[in-house]
């Protein structure tokens, strides 16, 4: 059996595959780029090596140093987890040419299975159904322009080497082919180190179904049944759950039996899944992914297995702990994908210090790679934790995850946990109405509530005060006046606005004054929730005391409430909202158009990477770039100018 292990990744996953070793009296060997210096993998490990700068291509993805640090270290195993080297053949080959154990398949599996345009042509030979698509090896744009042509649009430009939804682009017009073919290029390059690309018809209206399937050296393979995970938001999983509902008994064991056998026509070893989208009925193959999965924790759930540590079995040379017939489902599981990101704001990564950090305990699984006041830097991807929750069935899984997400509080950076909450909470998501296209056919769930400033004030002002109606005056003296009345005032900022709430208690009664409107007001509260209503309007919101104010969490959203004296002075950022201004920190990869240069409204100008994902600034009107302020490469901070833009009609010349 392995003994010690070094773990090729960071945060999350690596937090993950320590507990699985501690549990199991296996020794663990973090490593660290400069910027996870601090992070808790390092810390839980029994060893840690640093690799080197922040960058990705200096550390986790520079094989000679993950060697070295393996070898120094007296590794006699190395998991990849996920991304970074995790399907790199080259790596995988290096640790058995250094006589480590990879845990993960030979690498003549990661060679045919990663390359997505080779795996397309082995399942077409093995009769596994594809889509239509163009999986050579064309480096000439207008020759796979014409390959486009023929597949027809809309179509898939998909990075060979991809996976996580990175290098992806969905092209519906001809005029849009050639720029989208290009920024997937890019992006692969960064993510993978590889810009190949293959072209795939493109469904608009398919589920995203993926098999657990592992095997191990004595020959024997099996499945551990099915996910779906066709919520997404830019062809990347947002939320996974299994089983998946909807399938026949019969689709069901049809498609595992078909992943099996995709598995064993590679001589598969390890932990894998195999990826088919859904339609009509028909499964047709996307692609399968030689390693563990993201969402593995919701397959553990429902049927009590540790697949690290099955992985660590078969990779030591044990058979697999079962066999499929002694598997079964219990109940469903699902999770949700924490990302640092702005959900309202077309999904921008977002980076910085977790000034507040509260996981839900309880009937929650968390697994996270951040404790509080660790940093979100923009180097890597932009999750940041898992949570997972099971139930006798689907619906009983959602309402607990809903309860786990309404419990959670982040500050310091932007969060998508409001943004789930509203998903799992709608009628299609509730009543499983699927496909990859989910959130663009509901476009409602893409809009931020709407929440009553003069509301969220008052709850924050109770969230703050030490009075309650018919409360003791001598456990709470802070606003305590004779005759039973009792008056406290705040001034607090909401959303960038000053508001001035007065409570006043009278006995038992009780009343708020916003800005000077009055009404009745009555509200309960404990020591993490408060739920009030003031007037007509009603208001439920977990909270945490912050050293400036309060934080609330209004349906998963998190709200931070400050007092104005504390704002007071500081510098506004008043350029965040201009047409060109960055909106988030990372590093300007394209430069569109020159100095000078007339714009119609929607022609790229300036395309930015942050977190592995790149986002193009367009112009929002006709007009003139009159200058340029960043160049290719910079890295810039969030809210910086980066072009300046006159509106008007352009001069033609």
């Amino acid at each position: 059996m392995i003994k010690r292990l070094l773990i090729a990744n960071r945060g999350e996953i690596a937090r993950r595959i320590i507990r699985t070793c501690r549990a199991n009296g296996i020794e663990t060997v973090a490593v660290y780029s400069d910027a996870d210096a601090n992070l808790a993998h390092v810390r839980e490990a029994d060893m840690a090596v640093r690799l080197g700068p922040a960058p990705a291509r200096e550390s986790y993805l520079d094989i000679s140093k993950v060697m070295a640090a393996a070898v120094s270290s007296g590794a006699d195993a190395v998991h990849p987890g996920y991304g970074f080297l995790s399907e790199n053949t080259a790596f995988a080959a290096a640790c058995t040419e250094a006589g480590i154990i990879f845990v993960g398949p030979p690498a003549k599996a990661i060679e045919l299975m990663g390359d997505k345009a080779a795996a397309r042509k082995l399942m077409t030979e093995s009769g596994v159904p594809v889509l239509p698509g163009c999986d050579q090896d064309i480096r000439d744009d207008n020759q796979l322009l014409e390959e486009a042509k023929q597949i027809g649009f809309p179509l898939l430009v998909k990075a060979v080497a991809g996976g996580g939804g990175k290098g992806m682009r969905v092209v519906h017009r001809e005029a849009d082919f050639i720029e989208a073919l290009h920024s997937a290029r890019r992006e692969a390059k960064a993510a993978f180190g590889d810009d190949r690309v293959l072209l795939e018809r493109y469904l608009s209206s398919a589920r995203h179904i993926e098999v657990q399937v592992f095997a191990d050296q004595h020959g024997q393979a099996l499945h551990l049944f099915e996910r779906d995970c066709s919520v997404q938001r830019r062809h990347q999983k947002i939320i996974e759950e299994a089983p998946a509902p909807g399938l026949t008994e019969s689709q069901r064991i049809a498609v595992g039996e078909a992943a099996v056998q995709a598995a064993q026509a590679i001589d598969y070893v390890g932990a894998g899944t195999v990826e088919f989208l859904f339609a009509d009925g028909h499964f047709y193959f996307m692609e399968m992914n030689t390693r563990l999965q993201v969402e593995h924790p919701v397959t553990e759930m429902i049927t009590g297995e540790d697949l690290v540590w099955w992985q660590l079995c078969v990779a030591s040379g044990n058979p697999l702990p079962k066999r499929q017939h002694e598997l079964r489902i219990h109940g469903a599981a699902m999770e949700v994908r924490i990302y640092a990101e702005d959900p309202w704001q077309n999904f921008m990564p977002s980076s910085g210090l977790l000034n507040t950090l509260v996981w839900p305990h309880g009937n929650a699984r968390v697994d996270s790679g951040y404790e509080q006041g660790d940093r979100v830097e923009s180097f890597y991807d932009p999750m940041i934790a898992k949570i997972i929750c099971h139930g006798e069935d689907r619906d009983a899984a959602r309402q607990k995850l809903m309860q786990a997400l309404s419990t959670t509080m982040i500050d310091g950076i932007h969060h998508n946990c409001g943004f789930l909450y509203q998903v799992l909470g709608s009628a299609a998501f509730a009543n499983a109405e699927l496909d990859t296209r989910l959130l663009e056919r509901h476009a409602q769930l893409m809009e931020k509530p709407h929440l009553q400033p003069e509301l969220v004030a008052v709850a924050a002002a109770a969230a703050l005060t030490d009075t309650q109606p018919g409360g003791d005056p001598w456990q709470s003296l802070n606003g305590w006046r004779p005759f039973a009345r009792q008056l406290q005032q705040y001034e607090l900022m909401v959303d960038g606005n000053g508001v001035l709430v007065q409570i006043n208690v009278d006995g038992h009664q009780c009343g708020a004054k916003v800005n000077g409107e009055q009404r009745t007001l009555h509200w309960h509260k404990d020591q993490k929730q408060v739920s009030l209503a003031w007037g007509s309007d009603t208001l439920k919101a977990q909270f945490i005391h912050q050293h400036n104010g309060v934080l609330l969490n209004v349906c998963a959203d998190s709200i931070s409430i400050s007092d104005v004296d504390s704002r007071r002075g500081q510098q506004q950022h008043g350029s965040r909202h201009a047409p060109f201004a960055a909106p988030m920190s990372g590093t300007v990869v394209a430069l569109h158009v020159a100095p000078g240069a007339a714009v119609s409204a929607g022609t790229a100008v300036v395309t930015m990477e942050a977190m592995k994902m790149e986002h193009t600034l367009r112009a929002p009107a006709d007009g003139i770039i009159s200058d340029l302020l960043a160049s290719i490469g910079e890295q810039v901070s969030e809210g910086a100018l980066l072009a300046q833009f006159e509106p008007g009609q352009a001069e033609q010349p």
